[in-house]
């Protein structure tokens, strides 16, 4: 039985042949004869050259996080993922992710595609996907969404409107206000 080597480690295999003539006995702690060799027969890479490839679901976003304790004013851009566990005030945010901790507050007008709200959220808030307001999350002001959920015990107080695909177009191509009534019949 070949000594232990902990695996991934590998030593080149020399494929000259051995000088002596008859049975050579192995050299102690050397690898079996055939180590090193991948299954088709090719050296198998060391491990200093193999490079792992990242996985598509630990694909890194470019995130920030306003951690507990910390106060943050100002404008973010290019964040793809905003988490505040502290608390953050902005005029506009953008980014595709907000979530909000239970010690986080948030003020100020924020467009995402989806939030996560478990502490306190004061201002205008777009979601373009989906708004999920956890038990301990209070959202005060406006907020739009296409998809609402609301845990038992969050909370919201404001003004509520749900994205639809008529919605979303410009507010410039909106129609104008109807004019006033008049005391003729419709025609159909």
């Amino acid at each position: 039985m070949p000594p232990f080597r902990p695996a991934g480690i590998t030593t080149p295999v020399s494929t000259a042949a051995p000088a002596a003539t008859g049975p050579v006995a192995p050299k102690p702690n050397s690898p079996p004869a055939g180590a090193g060799m991948a299954r088709s027969g090719a050296p198998a890479q060391s491990a200093a050259l193999r490079t792992p490839t990242p996985r598509p679901e630990t694909v890194e976003r470019r995130t920030l996080v306003v951690g507990k304790g910390i106060s943050l004013q100002g404008t973010v851009t290019e964040a793809e993922r905003l988490v505040i566990e502290g608390t953050m005030e902005s005029q506009l945010l953008q980014a595709q992710e907000l979530i909000i901790s239970h010690s986080g507050v948030f003020k100020g007008e924020v467009q995402v595609e989806d939030a996560e709200i478990a502490g306190v959220f004061d201002g205008t808030l777009t979601a373009n996907g989906s708004l999920t307001i956890r038990s301990t999350g209070r959202v005060l002001g406006v907020a739009r969404s296409r998809r609402l959920s609301v845990e038992d015990g969050g909370q919201l107080s404001g003004k509520m409107e749900m994205i639809t695909e008529s919605s979303t177009a410009p507010i410039a191509r909106m129609a104008p206000a109807p004019a006033p009534r008049s005391a003729e019949p419709a025609e159909a």
